[in-house]
């Protein structure tokens, strides 16, 4: 007997609550016992993404209500991960779109309740965090009806419905007079709005690849909702690209369900469900797993290109190969092809020279997360500044993307954000009082013009400030940005920094290393205070003499080091210095360790 089920995503932007709302979904649906202990963001299974807070890697759950099965996706809301979202969006049959009852919709909310409206999905709009002190339901309410317009929607998707939420505390009502208990208004909402799976149960076998994962023991695993027919484990199936050309025929060696945070194995797998298959080896995000007798490919939606690139290389300070086992060229080629083919909002390519390797994505958190992921896996490798990807149109201009940037602040600090976003090319389209002494700036900025833009911007903010970037379009290029206006200090010699030598060296700029660590010849150590670069010798120790006094060494005192978190790093470096990322370090670098090799780069530019 085939179950009665409904496929649904749910979308918002970042912070807005979506995986605290999907644990609330599996505790009371019973997918846990009753005395089971369970973490919260259960769904949020990957380290970095518990570090960080944030969901990165779209992943499917499932629960039953009242003999219903509903498969949910968790989607990343960042947008930088909006690769995953859009793929995610083509296998559900209704998104629930979570809105924050105070800072309602952000530039993210308005990215994938696009895309959503663009597939023709009706969404059923949650208005969360209702328990927040300065929450204003009504007016958020009047926002999205009014983002739903201006989005184009059509008059049955404008009459949307609406319940109002506490993720957190687990309980959802459809007026806020409602008694406020569970989540059940919500899963009776989602049976009646969200269509069950159109799909052809007695036709042949067909599936879209949405996303794809390596498997220790089961090898690549390729998931996908089943448009039609069914699919048994031992089953010959073939791949289809999205050009209609044979991939591979393999046999499905397992097929896996989701229930609960389980993966199940299954004997069958039928039409409507979202499924895991495993026993392929060539086939890839995109392409059709089919029966052999179809020779058509489902067609696939096309993602938005990339916006950021970097170069990727290997690691060639004379500390390489110290720290981690993974250090060659082929084997880093190898890794970035390996995740380019699971993401694919990711471009690889190869450039002039055999070592180094072009990595292009949706922007800095994306490519820092790749990075990160990859130092721990034991990858040594140099990384350069992002630049973005320019276009020319069709008289050969040059048009740069630009970004739709949303910012709240405290009203003493938007004459400061003004001034700084107006120095990077920004536009300045709306300038409204939020309330509580806040003011909200939307800015349309080049995306290079924001790179490392974020930590001064913290900076001049005191920490309160929230910024939201969001791709807007390709725009004329804007001219030249004014980038980093301070030098660098960099060491002249290899060997472990000393105290005193620190000591005398830090009158000149905050440094970014403490005593005791081994520098290099062309290593960054520190900011210069003032413009141009600095030559200092950080492993010079202090001479003895007849006249030395016995408690002078106490005086050396030594500010705390400023240590560069990896995207910071990433944004600070300028076009003629590298990051050297390690799975014990993060280093910066001049691109040219050698003074003299330096110099003549220096003149060569300027010739």
């Amino acid at each position: 007997m085939i179950q009665e089920m409904r496929n649904i995503a749910i979308i918002a932007h970042v912070d807005h609550g979506k995986t605290t709302f999907v644990d609330a979904f599996l505790k009371q649906s019973g997918a846990y016992r009753e005395n089971q202990q369970v973490v919260t963001c259960a769904m949020d299974s990957n380290d970095l993404e518990r570090e960080r807070g944030i969901t990165i890697f779209a992943k499917c759950t499932s629960v039953e209500w009242n003999g219903i099965r509903i498969n949910i996706v968790d989607t990343p809301g960042h947008a930088d991960f909006g690769g995953e979202v859009e793929r995610i969006l083509s296998m559900v049959d209704g998104v629930i779109l979570l809105v924050d009852s105070a800072e309602g919709p952000l530039p993210q909310t308005k990215f994938v309740l696009s895309k959503a409206l663009k597939l023709g999905l009706r969404p059923i709009v949650v208005i969360n965090k209702i328990d927040r002190a300065d929450a204003r339901p009504d007016e958020v309410h009047n926002e999205i009806f009014d983002l739903f317009d201006n989005l184009g929607a059509t008059d049955e998707q404008l009459d949307f419905p609406t319940l109002f939420a506490s993720g957190r505390e687990g309980w959802a009502v459809n007026d806020l007079a409602d008694e406020r208990k569970d989540i059940m208004p919500l899963f009776k909402k989602i049976v009646e709005h969200v269509p069950a799976p159109k799909c052809d149960v007695n036709g042949p076998f067909r599936m879209l690849v949405t996303t794809l994962e390596a498997d220790p023991f089961v090898g690549r695993i390729l998931t996908g909702r089943i448009l039609s027919g069914k699919v048994k484990t031992n089953q010959m199936i073939k791949a289809i690209s999205r050009d209609g050309k044979a991939v591979e025929t393999a046999r499905a060696s397992k097929i896996i369900a989701f229930r609960g945070l389980k993966r199940q194995p299954i004997d069958e797998g039928i039409a409507g469900d979202i499924v895991s298959i495993a026993g392929l080896t060539d086939a890839t995000v995109s392409d059709t797993l089919c029966d052999s007798t179809v020779s058509e490919p489902i067609q696939a939606e096309p993602i938005d290109p990339p916006t950021l690139a970097m170069t990727f290389s290997i690691n060639t300070s004379p500390l390489a190969g110290t720290e981690g086992d993974k250090v060659t060229s082929r084997m880093i080629w190898d890794r970035l092809c390996k995740e380019a083919e699971g993401n694919i909002a990711l471009k690889v390519s190869r450039t002039d020279t055999t070592d180094a390797f072009e990595v292009a994505g949706r922007g800095e958190l994306q490519l820092g997360v790749l990075i990160e992921t990859m130092r721990r896996e034991g990858y040594e490798l140099s990384v350069s500044r992002p630049r973005v990807v320019f276009k020319e149109d069709g008289n050969g201009n040059k048009l740069e993307p630009m970004e739709e940037v949303v910012v709240d602040v405290d009203d003493e600090y938007a004459g400061v954000v003004v001034e700084k976003m107006s120095m990077r090319k920004a536009e300045l389209t709306e300038m409204t009082p939020s309330g509580g002494g806040k003011t909200r700036l939307v800015f349309i900025a080049p995306s290079r013009g924001l790179i490392g833009y974020y930590s001064e911007f913290l900076t001049d903010t005191c920490g309160t400030g929230i910024m939201n970037r969001l791709f807007h379009s390709y725009a004329p290029y804007k001219g030249v940005i004014t980038g980093r206006r301070n030098g660098v200090l960099i060491s002249t010699e290899q060997g472990k920094a000393v105290p005193y030598a620190l000591w005398n060296i830090q009158e000149r700029g905050p440094l970014f290393i403490p005593a005791g660590v081994t520098v290099y010849a062309g290593m960054i150590i520190g900011a210069n205070a003032k413009p141009g670069d600095i030559e200092v010798n950080p492993i010079k120790g202090k001479k003895l003499t007849n006249m030395r006094a016995a408690g002078k060494d106490d005086n050396v005192l030594l500010y705390p080091p400023r240590i560069l978190p990896l995207e910071v790093a990433l944004s600070y470096i300028e076009d003629d210095e590298l990051v050297e990322v390690t799975p014990q370090n993060i280093r910066l670098r001049k691109k040219y360790l050698d003074s003299n090799e330096r110099r003549k780069f220096e003149r060569r530019k300027e010739d």
